[in-house]
Order: structure tokens, then sequence, then C-alpha cells
């Protein structure tokens, strides 16, 4: 791999992954996965980007990965310490070794040492608004970096307009150095459900009848425990019905499984850990409803992607989770667990409301074709290399 740009390329724009370690970062991942995607396919030909990141970022994000040019670290990034020291030594290198315009910083954190422009992505400001759910360590590195990341930055990138006026706020960043890229989705890539696949991961899963999907990894923030309450109160009068969580293990997991059994719904809870992206696909296909109650959200990624499969959506109604959702679904206060619980029980007594949330959702997705989030990061490459930035584009970057 040649260190410097290709032939006739101005501007020469590294990001930084080392922060994403695949299966544990949760919703960034899927988000800055989806906005290279973007890019890759549209980028103009003036502007040359290259990846920096973890060796399993390359197999698990293969096509991502080849792309663009791609320098892989041999690293697993388990280890946080390490990852932070690699990021003001070997990232430091490589920025120097490829001559880079610009690095874009996309977990959060510009490192200490840094030695090119910088533009940095801040998914949300959770550390500094709900405390309690992180280590004193973490917290106080995050309490350190985070100010310090939006000062040393030409460019903060947020994920949602919620979380950019959270910027402003908490952070002091001047609005003009903030800009939106919101989450995007390939609409085009998404068919049609098939019989025969919601057949298959049924019986793989064990999952009969009607069912409520929460896709996320247990980290007390996504209210997996409210939920699990409310789905009790549910059983009583709808007994037949199920609630299906997915995604990876976190702080919560013990306070899950102990209250699944303390509920006594071991047999209306399938709780299924990590699965693969298709079968995922399979149950937003399938499921009654999503159920989405998390109490802070940047984005909420798994409700675009439920409205884009047609996937009714109960929400939550804070932080940025009613920017995504619009009217395409039933937003309700997280702290309720019997609007929930009433909720739920609408939806499967009506199929008709449910057929008019799958309508609903699917036009509000549309909103979010991957094309938006691809010139909106586009654009903010260009704001941050001090370059005039084009007009707004005959899709433009908001709902």
């Amino acid at each position: 791999m040649s260190p410097g740009r290709s032939r006739d390329v101005r501007h020469l724009v590294g990001v930084n992954l080392l922060w994403l370690v695949p299966g544990v970062v949760g919703g960034s991942e899927e988000y800055t996965v989806r906005c290279l995607a973007g890019l890759a396919e549209q980028m103009s030909p003036d502007m040359e980007v290259r990846l920096f990141a973890l060796e399993a970022f390359g197999e698990i994000h293969r096509e991502v990965a080849e792309a663009f040019e791609t320098v892989l670290l041999p690293m697993d990034g388990h280890r946080k310490s390490l990852r932070v020291a690699a990021e003001s030594s070997w990232l430091a290198a490589q920025a120097r070794r490829h001559r880079l315009d610009l690095l874009h910083h996309a977990g959060g954190v510009v490192p200490l040492v840094h030695n090119v422009p910088a533009m940095l992505t801040i998914h949300d400001l959770q550390p500094l608004v709900m405390p309690e759910n992180f280590t004193r360590a973490k917290l106080a590195y995050l309490r350190s970096m985070l100010p310090r990341s939006a000062r040393a930055a030409r460019v903060v990138v947020t994920p949602s307009e919620h979380a950019g006026r959270s910027v402003v706020d908490t952070l002091g960043v001047a609005p003009e150095r903030v800009m939106t890229v919101p989450s995007g989705i390939d609409m085009a890539a998404i068919g049609p459900p098939d019989p025969a696949e919601e057949r298959r991961v049924r019986a793989a899963y064990g999952i009969a009848g009607q069912f409520f999907l929460l896709p996320a990894i247990t980290y007390p923030h996504k209210n997996h425990l409210m939920l699990l309450r409310a789905f009790a109160d549910l059983v009583t009068t709808h007994p037949d019905a199920t609630l299906v969580l997915t995604g990876g293990e976190a702080t919560s997991e013990a306070s899950v499984q102990t209250e699944i059994a303390r509920l006594g719904l071991t047999d209306r809870v399938k709780r299924l850990g990590r699965v693969p992206r298709p079968d995922v696909d399979v149950l937003f296909d399938a499921a009654t409803a999503l159920t989405f109650p998390s109490v802070f959200e940047g984005f909420g990624i798994p409700v675009l992607e439920a409205m884009a499969h047609g996937c009714p959506v109960i929400s939550g109604n804070t932080t940025a989770l009613p920017d995504v959702v619009g009217d395409a679904g039933v937003l309700v206060s997280p702290y309720r667990p019997s609007e929930w619980t009433r909720t739920m029980a609408e939806l499967l007594d009506h199929p008709e409301r449910r057929a008019e949330l799958r309508r609903s959702g699917l036009a509000r997705a549309a909103h979010f074709d991957w094309r938006r989030s691809a010139d909106a990061l586009e654009r903010a490459y260009l704001r941050a290399l001090d370059q005039p930035v084009p007009a707004t584009p005959a899709h433009p970057t908001r709902p």
C-alpha cells in the first residue's frame, strides 16, 4: 500500500476505528459501519478515505474494510488501556506515514497525541448525563476526555439533532462546528418477508405465536427490567404472548436473568443473546412489534431497522427517539410500565392498528436513505478540511 494519496486525489481522510470492538460497542458500531458503507458507494473522486481498525473489524465487516484502503492493527481491542495507548502511538505514526489531511475519530474521543487536523463523532453524552451507568474509572476518563476532544476537533458530528444540541449545551461547542450525520438504511436491500425463513427462524429459537422483540445489549439504559415487568402484566391477559430478547451481555445481564425468574417468565421470555444478522432481520419481519424502552439514545438504530422492515414500533419517548420515530410509531414513557402493557395489548388485539403502523413505519424509514448519511458525512469532511460546503443535495440530510 502506498503511504501517500492516489493520483488526482485532493483530500486524504483517515478514520480512526480502533475504539470499535465488534459486538461490544452497541449501536455506534452499526451506525459507523452504515455511514462508511454509504460513503464507499458515492464518495467524490477527489477524496480518498483510509480506515485504521482492529484486526477483528476486517473479519466482521469485510465488505466495508475492502471498500477502502484499510490498515489493521493486530489487536483484539478488549483491553481498553492498550487501545488508548495504540491511538496515541501506532495511530499517530500511521497518520504521519500516510500524510493524512484529516483524521476522523469516530468513537467520541480525540487521542491525547494527535498530529493532523481532527474531526470527531460524539454518539451521545450519556456518561455526563447518566453517570451511574459507568464505572468510576471510565467516568473519570470520559469526563476529562470528552470536553477536551470536542475542543480539539474542527467539526463535531452527531447522529441526531438531539445529540447535537446536547454537545452545544453541555460541552459549549459553537453550533457552527456541529453537524448532524443521521444513520441511514438501504431500503432496497430489504426484501419482502419470506415465510420459509420465518418458519426456520421460529423453529431454531422455539418461538411460537405472536411475540415482541427487543434487540439490545443488556446495558442499564436499555431498560430491560421495566419491559419485563410490563410484559409480566401483559401475560396475565394474553398468556400466549412471547418476549424475545436478542443482543450481547452487559452489566445488567444478571439482573435481567434474575427478573425473568422472579416474575415467572421463564417459559414466555426467549433470551437468545447474539444471533446472526439475517435471523434478526427475520425477527423484525415476524414480530408483532418492536418494544424499545430505552431511556437514552443518541439515535436509536433498532427503531429505524424495525420501521424499514414494516415492524410496528413501540418506543421510549426520550432523547433522540422521537426525532427518529416521528408519528410513525407509538411513543411511551420508559418509566411507566402500565402504559407499555396497555400498548402491547392493543397491538395484540387490533391487527388493523398493526397494519397502520407498518405502513407509516415504512414511509418514515424511507426518509433515512443511506445516501443522505453518506452526503452528510462527506459534507462534514469538507467542512473540517475548511473547504466550501456544497449546496444541500436533492435528497436532504434530515427527514
